[in-house]
């Protein structure tokens, strides 16, 4: 993974750390090459041990240009496998829940208490305010994210100028965004406050998850079942509005 740390470095890190900030988080990446179902295991069994409150459990995403894209591409190291990914996702959550964690997000777990509240303006589709470099920044119309070059972020702050650029969302853009995030989160899709035709339209479209056991509705709420989490993604874009 071309990290700077060692996993024993990482560990002792954790250690030092839980007794002075209790409530911490860490990230888990699964499906690596070479990163067998044991091993699996054995890493969220560590976590657990340590007591971590709150997990962030990623399928790793090979980006372009990274050391690790250009060993798989020379066949030096194995490509990412997807049925192997969604096996250790599925192992993931039932090890978590039966440690007594709570999936309530697609790639969170948290003990009770613990669920991440910065994180929960995001799927909630609150307003927030980044700071920084290549930060974001969402008020309840319009997306902005400030550059992420340091030396340009800095030269036009000290002009006064904030380098960002703006995305002005559209209604039809807000209401997939909707769809997206909150089919991700255990509390499902929100269809109170919906007019009628939209309401109706994501029912119909959801019909056929619904029959394959992919999908739940209760109430006004439609919310992935566990091996719906596997799908999330191509389900939340089949719901989506042109």
């Amino acid at each position: 993974m071309n990290r700077a740390h060692q996993a024993d470095q990482a560990i002792n890190c954790l250690k030092l750390a839980l007794p002075l900030f209790p409530n911490i988080s860490i990230d888990l990446i699964y499906g690596t090459p070479g990163l067998s179902d044991e091993r699996w295991i054995k890493n969220m069994e560590t976590a657990v041990s340590l007591g971590v409150p709150h997990l962030s459990c990623y399928a790793l995403t090979v980006e372009s240009k990274t050391p690790l894209d250009k060993l798989i591409r020379e066949k030096k190291k194995a490509p990412t496998d997807p049925d192997v990914q969604a096996a250790q996702f599925r192992m993931g959550m039932d090890y978590l829940e039966a440690a007594g964690y709570e999936h309530y997000e697609i790639s969170n777990f948290a003990k009770p208490g613990f669920r991440s509240r910065h994180n929960k303006s995001y799927w909630e589709g609150k307003k927030y305010l980044g700071i920084g470099p290549s930060a974001h920044s969402y008020n309840g119309s319009s997306r902005q994210w400030n550059v992420a070059n340091n030396q340009r972020y800095l030269k036009e702050i000290s002009t006064g100028h904030l380098p960002a650029e703006t995305e002005l969302l559209t209604p039809i853009q807000k209401l997939n965004e909707k769809i997206m995030i909150e089919l991700r989160t255990t509390e499902g899709l929100d269809l109170s406050g919906m007019d009628d035709q939209t309401k109706s339209s994501l029912l119909q479209k959801s019909s056929q998850y619904l029959e394959r056991g992919l999908m739940i509705q209760e109430a006004n709420r439609l919310r992935l079942t566990k091996e719906g989490k596997l799908l999330a993604d191509g389900i939340a874009a089949d719901l989506f509005f042109e």
